[in-house]
């Protein structure tokens, strides 16, 4: 399973349009339930947890820290800085941090062949 589950979530929510008005409307966020860091702490002996990690800046640093914080065996890191990778594009470039120390680096490549990289590797993990 994987998902990208929002970091904050609304802290009300209205079952009805909210009219514009005059005044500004501030919007009052509230922080999402970490699921990733719930599972770590579940986790069993011979499950394989693999996360992902969409960053900005200090990439590696903060794929690191949630490897290692969420008690997951791997991180799978892309960055909104890679030209051609993310969102508007049909290719992503990811980076897999692994709970051993390994890092694998892969090229530019269509969002499909993506996938079968990750698949790959938790093959791989999974040995």
């Amino acid at each position: 399973m994987s998902a990208a589950v929002a970091d904050y979530t609304p802290s009300t929510v209205s079952d009805a349009k909210i009219k514009k008005k005059e005044d500004d409307f501030v919007l009052e966020l509230t922080k999402t339930k970490d699921i990733l860091k719930y599972l770590g702490t579940v986790k069993k002996p011979g499950q394989l947890l693999i996360g992902f990690a969409l960053e900005s800046n200090n990439e590696k640093d903060y794929a690191l820290g949630k490897l290692n914080e969420k008690n997951a065996d791997a991180i799978v890191m892309n960055s909104l800085k890679d030209a051609g990778a993310g969102f508007s594009h049909d290719t992503n470039k990811i980076t897999i941090f692994e709970k051993n120390g390994k890092e694998t680096s892969f090229e530019l490549k269509t969002k499909t062949a993506v996938a079968n990289d990750i698949v790959d590797k938790i093959t791989e993990l999974l040995g």
